[in-house]
């Protein structure tokens, strides 16, 4: 009679559990939706987009974009001396590969048309939220944001 009921009892528990984990994983896939994590964005075309990130220091300003034209990829970094208001660039152009995933990893090795011994390499995670592209940067979570979304953003902020 003990053994029916400790079976009972873990047939029970294994369904509990089972219910349990479900909801539990519908939480966490909701959370990872929201974070940008898992999210099928494999018809969202990118080509000919451009992606912004501005970082404001104390003696400068730096504005990086990210031009992307098929498999061609122009990364361009802009820096802003506050104290001088010159400002310098660098071109760099390169190629981007795709993944299913969401993630786009860029290559730039060439400088203004000339191969750079190193080239700037950029491992980003493609991420919608509220209508608005994003690219997330992997390594250092810089969110390079998608310019015609910065514009609305920008023009609906005046308003």
């Amino acid at each position: 009679m003990t053994k029916f009921f400790s079976g009972l009892l873990l047939i029970g528990t294994v369904f509990f559990a089972n219910a349990q984990y479900g909801t539990l994983n519908a939480i966490l896939t909701k959370l990872e939706e929201r974070k940008g994590i898992n999210q099928n964005l494999s018809n969202v075309n990118i080509d000919d987009k451009k992606f912004v990130v501005i970082k404001d220091f104390q003696d400068h300003t730096e504005r990086n974009f990210i031009v992307i034209k098929g498999k061609k990829a122009t990364y361009v970094e802009v820096f802003d001396d506050k104290a001088t208001g010159e400002s310098t660039s660098n071109v760099f152009s390169g190629d981007i590969v795709r993944s299913r995933k969401n993630i786009i990893s860029l290559r730039a090795d060439m400088l203004e048309n000339k191969k750079v011994p190193i080239p700037v390499t950029k491992t980003l995670l493609l991420t919608r939220l509220d209508d608005i592209l994003y690219l997330i940067d992997i390594n250092s979570k810089d969110r390079w944001i998608d310019e015609t979304s910065f514009s609305k953003m920008k023009n609906s902020s005046k308003k």
